[in-house]
């Protein structure tokens, strides 16, 4: 600091000016005291959008709040998986905020997005109503998903290396035991991680993408309880997805041809 002053003298005051206010900056003694005053201004300006010892950075509480939603968001997917949400009910999005312990605007929020995904509607001035489906929709979604997938399937079956699909043993087993435990929403997850992963080795994300969100929405439970899977349907389903595996590392073609073509059969 002592250098800075010792070095204005010549300049009328200017440079120390500048070197107090700045610390970085140092006007030639050549330079006019307009433009020193230009220089001030400019760097001045930078120094004005820094933070100092005193400003402490707070995070935003957006950032908190999209995290509260994505928690809310997963919650009431489990709920719908597992029936907890029945169809046709309504429910008030400050109710389930009170039921889950936080404000109604995440919940509203996660709501809207749910709404996006075709599993609940909007009822003005009362809530969200939970989308009754039936065993056409199902129908249909298997369907599509069929006519995604199995193509997909059937191509991978004759490119990949073996040893990439024994690397996908543990996320088939993983299906098994979760569809042992009998818990809907659990077996969902694994379900789900099982076919995208194989999926994923096309490189094509959206196709993922877009096979994922119709998985996850023929998940969604049937109107009435008599049409909610038992613990038997979700480990025969789960053993399918050893079947295959088992198909695909033999490089099995009409083994995974049937395994794959029938797997969507009324089924997730």
């Amino acid at each position: 600091m002592k250098q800075g002053a010792q070095g204005s003298a010549g300049t009328g005051g200017v440079e120390r000016d500048v070197d107090l206010a700045v610390g970085a900056v140092r006007v030639p003694p050549q330079m006019r005291a307009s433009d020193a005053a230009r220089v001030r201004a400019e760097a001045g300006s930078g120094v004005r959008g820094e933070h100092t010892h005193s400003e402490v950075p707070i995070p935003r509480p957006v950032v908190q709040r999209a995290s509260v939603r994505g928690q809310i968001l997963d919650a009431l997917r489990t709920a719908l998986v597992t029936g907890e949400l029945l169809p046709g009910e309504v429910y008030s999005a400050p109710a389930l905020g009170e039921r889950f312990g936080v404000s109604a605007t995440p919940v509203r929020e996660a709501m809207q997005q749910l709404a996006l995904e075709g599993a609940v509607e909007v009822v003005p001035n009362r809530g969200f109503r939970v989308v009754e489906r039936g065993a056409r929709e199902l129908a249909e979604l298997a369907e599509v998903r069929a006519l995604i997938e199995v193509p997909v399937v059937l191509r991978l079956a004759r490119s990949v290396p073996v040893e990439r699909w024994a690397e996908l043993r543990p996320v088939a087993e993983a299906s098994v035991r979760a569809a042992s435990s009998g818990c809907r929403a659990t077996y969902a997850d694994a379900d789900r991680t099982f076919h995208r992963a194989v999926l994923s080795l096309s490189g094509n994300e959206q196709l993922v993408q877009i096979a994922s969100d119709l998985h996850r929405r023929s998940q969604w439970p049937l109107v009435g309880a008599s049409a909610a899977r038992g613990r038997a349907d979700l480990i025969a389903d789960a053993a399918e997805h050893t079947a295959l595996l088992d198909a695909l590392v033999a490089r099995d073609l009409d083994v995974v041809r049937l395994l794959v073509g029938g797997h969507f059969a009324g089924r997730s």
